[in-house]
């Protein structure tokens, strides 16, 4: 079984109102892609990973990842216009590895998420390799009134954020994106597309807190705060 985990770094950081792709800005001394990239290269059910970037940052990605020493980057492609689109990219890149089985399993990561421990990321993909897929979700807190189309009333809370890494089996799962991409589909995250177009079921595994998406200015802040005490931080090597 090979796994191949697929990064997704092509945001141009609108909300943050930085100007530039915020998977670049510095966080604890280190571009913030290289904290998810470090993770993956420490995780042992890891074989290898895809960088999925915008066409003008190839050459930074690339000296970041070598930079902190990455020695599991495969390839780095250029993303499209929509998650979607850069998801697909991810998996093109390697269809011919996942149709011969060489790749069995594939998670998604946003790179905009750098606090993803060893625990989570061991407990998704050992819940995917089994059951097909897996995500992770956090409870959203107190009971929800919700009101559907047909007006009916429903008290509930079951209702979950969904987070990322998401990973499913590779074959079915490029097969989803293909079978959507034909019809014009772009869901909002991985499991989207596999429940529209895929034939996987789709575990949810306990979330992370700290597993945060940086998106605004205060994200942004609260992540420099938790970079202060995370215990498995990027380090640079001797000689750089």
């Amino acid at each position: 079984m090979t796994t191949t985990a697929i990064l997704l770094a092509g945001g141009s950081g609108t909300r943050l109102g930085t100007g530039d792709n915020k998977a670049y800005l510095p966080l604890a001394g280190h571009p913030l892609l290289v904290w998810s990239l470090v993770a993956f290269e420490r995780c042992a059910l890891i074989d290898d990973v895809v960088l999925v970037t915008r066409a003008e940052d190839r050459d930074r990605a690339r000296a970041a990842a070598d930079a902190a020493g990455v020695t599991k980057l495969r390839a780095i492609v250029e993303g499209g216009a929509t998650r979607h689109a850069s998801e697909h990219a991810g998996l093109t890149a390697i269809a011919d590895r996942i149709e011969d089985g060489t790749v069995t399993l594939v998670a998604i990561h946003d790179a905009a998420r750098p606090f993803v421990t060893d625990d989570l990321l061991t407990r998704l993909l050992r819940t995917a390799a089994d059951r097909g897929g897996s995500v992770p979700g956090l409870p959203v807190g107190p009971t929800f009134l919700v009101r559907s189309s047909t007006a009916e009333v429903v008290w509930t809370d079951d209702l979950r954020r969904m987070q990322t890494p998401q990973a499913f089996h590779a074959a079915p799962l490029l097969a989803a994106y293909r079978a959507a991409t034909d019809a014009g589909f772009h869901g909002v995250d991985t499991a989207e597309t596999v429940e529209h177009h895929g034939a996987l079921d789709v575990v949810v595994v306990d979330g992370d807190p700290d597993n945060r998406k940086v998106t605004f200015a205060d994200d942004l802040r609260a992540a420099e705060e938790r970079a202060e005490t995370w215990p498995s931080r990027p380090s640079t090597p001797s000689g750089r």
